[in-house]
């Protein structure tokens, strides 16, 4: 993970889908999220391929904003 700097600030929350298909991550990450006070950054680890995908729809048709994908250096699946 990038240091956080103004542009990124720490996550409020942390959602592990590690391992997780992205229907299963993102039934977790509204679990997760369910109470967060606005402008909570939330950091969500996924492994699932179709993540960089599904995120930032799921997010746009929630009302969220998607801040990006930040990568860990690690192959994927790892």
């Amino acid at each position: 993970m990038k240091p956080t700097t103004p542009d990124t600030p720490a996550p409020g929350i942390t959602v592990d889908g590690t391992g997780l298909l992205c229907v299963t991550l993102l039934l977790r990450l509204r679990k997760e999220i369910d109470g967060a006070q606005p402008g909570t950054v939330i950091h969500v680890i996924a492994t699932d391929p179709a993540a960089p995908l599904d995120l930032p729809a799921w997010c746009h048709m929630t009302g969220h904003h998607y801040r990006g994908r930040r990568s860990t250096g690690r192959p994927r699946g790892t």
